[in-house]
């Protein structure tokens, strides 16, 4: 499991009332916890005109590819399904996934020039989920990123895990976790950190 830290977002469009609460929570876990927030990079290539993605989901065998953005806006109906797919799927809650962790994959997609789709391990992660694995490990934050749709664990097919590391730590997007023993790792659109 991955050990990331307190809720913030980075989205680039206007905030929403979500985004400004989670971004509060976040800078008070932060100040308390004696970090220093860091901004984000962008979270999109500027200049795209479609941006799509492909998951499989290890937990539940359901594959995806659709196009979450095209004719400068983002697609409704494709989030919707990118939502159903990265569920919680230990008790079945959808959750809205940050459209900021969905321009960092397609970017990290994008510069290993890789066509498989992303094998999924973790993408939305309820609180009863994720209270039962942080009594479990304490790999696992008790306030998790993955429970405001804001992370994810991935492994890329035909990627060593190394290069996929090393990409998604040159994307300066947000926290980048290494786990080669489970052969992922984890990204979020939090403050800029690694480990």
């Amino acid at each position: 499991m991955c050990d990331d830290c307190t809720l913030r977002s980075t989205t680039l469009h206007p905030p929403s009332r979500r985004s400004l609460i989670l971004g509060g929570l976040a800078a008070a876990g932060v100040l308390a916890a004696g970090l220093r927030p860091t901004i984000a990079a962008p979270s999109h290539p500027q200049g795209d005109t479609v941006r799509a993605l492909a998951f499989r989901n290890l937990h539940t065998g359901e594959e995806l590819r659709a196009t979450y953005w095209e004719d400068g806006r983002y697609q409704p109906e494709a989030l919707a399904e990118i939502n159903r797919v990265l569920r919680d799927h230990r008790t079945g809650d959808v959750a809205t996934m940050e459209p900021a962790l969905l321009n960092l994959l397609h970017r990290l997609h994008g510069i290993l020039d890789a066509s498989r789709p992303f094998h999924v391990i973790s993408g939305y992660r309820s609180p009863k989920s994720n209270a039962a694995l942080a009594a479990r490990s304490n790999g696992v934050a008790r306030k998790s990123f993955h429970m405001a749709g804001m992370a994810i664990d991935v492994r890329l097919p035909g990627r060593p895990l190394k290069s996929l590391h090393k990409a998604a730590l040159a994307l300066d997007g947000g926290g980048v976790g290494y786990y080669p023993k489970s052969d992922f790792i984890h990204l979020d659109v939090g403050p800029v950190r690694r480990w």
